[in-house]
């Protein structure tokens, strides 16, 4: 069984600026009024479904940039 890439999302939530987390919360199908919300928002403070779709969601950090 293939192991599952996980994506340091905390390690990138801190080190990114707001329209970076949007890119990244559009990545993961987040609802654009939501989005709004949640990019000047620390990281722990996101819902713990959110944080899990992001670290599983197979994206780079390049698609990112």
């Amino acid at each position: 069984m293939p192991k599952i890439g996980t994506f340091d999302g905390a390690g990138f939530w801190k080190n990114a600026y707001a329209h970076q987390r949007g890119k990244l919360l559009k990545k993961v199908n987040v609802p654009e009024d939501q989005i709004i919300a949640l990019v000047n928002k620390k990281y722990s403070e996101l819902p713990a479904p959110l944080k899990y779709d992001i670290e599983t969601s197979c994206i780079n950090k390049n698609d990112l940039k």
